[in-house]
């Protein structure tokens, strides 16, 4: 089935997240101390750890940190107890926008929270006002160019959900959230190697937005994620460049 030309707007995003790897470490320590304390310490038979130590060392993030994080979620080492909670609203020209967080302080992560989206445009809505618009899912996304017939084959062959040929050329592979893993590192076995690849809440729709208006969500994205409590950011936006 055919989507959304998608390919420029990830590379942007990803170029995006790549510029903030140096903040990343704690947000990513704060994923795997809570994968840790919900399902055990050994990412083996954690998929939520599996996945979050996986991020941590993509972006070089030293073996002794992830190690400590492990430990504090297992209580081998002392650390902070963080609470997971959701906030959800709409940002610019009807957008929705997801903002996942990790806190030890739900007043502190709410206003800062609710201060961004105001500052910025944006409208803070209430629980699962826009959740709905996304799916939690793997994303996996090949070039354009990639021979589709023989990725197709062996994504479906590894468990993925549904194979994407995009407008651009570009190829999408969606997997369930903790199959991504393993549908990712079977098709890198068949030589496919991913140019991006994620856990994401990914839109059903997407809103392009251009010009002023993409300027402004921007602005607004970069206010939400980066704040301390913040983890991920989701939103249905697609950013022109």
């Amino acid at each position: 089935m055919a989507g959304h030309s998608k390919w420029a707007n990830i590379q942007h995003r990803k170029g995006r997240q790549d510029e903030k790897r140096g903040a990343a470490f704690s947000k990513l320590a704060k994923e795997i101390t809570v994968a840790a304390k919900m399902g055990g310490g050994d990412p083996g038979f954690n998929p939520r750890l599996r996945l979050a130590v996986d991020k941590a060392k993509g972006v070089n993030m030293p073996k002794d940190k992830i190690d400590n994080a492990i430990k504090k979620g297992t209580g081998e080492l002392e650390g902070v107890t963080y609470e997971e909670t959701r906030y959800e609203g709409y940002g610019i020209g009807g957008s929705a926008i997801i903002v996942d967080c990790l806190t030890d302080n739900k007043t502190r992560t709410v206003a800062d929270v609710r201060h961004a989206f105001s500052k910025y445009g944006g409208n803070m809505g209430t629980d699962g006002c826009v959740a709905f618009q996304f799916k939690h899912c793997g994303q996996l996304l090949f070039a354009p160019g990639t021979d589709e017939d023989a990725l197709m084959e062996a994504a479906l062959e590894a468990g993925a959900e549904d194979v994407v040929t995009n407008e651009d050329g570009s190829i999408e592979v969606v997997t369930g959230p903790w199959e991504f893993t393993t549908v990712k590192e079977a098709l890198e076995k068949a030589g496919f190697t991913a140019e991006f690849g994620e856990v994401t809440m990914k839109p059903e729709n997407a809103i392009e937005l251009a010009g002023d208006e993409a300027v402004r969500m921007q602005k607004l994205l970069d206010a939400l994620e980066s704040l301390d409590d913040v983890q991920e950011v989701y939103t249905s936006a697609e950013i022109g460049e």
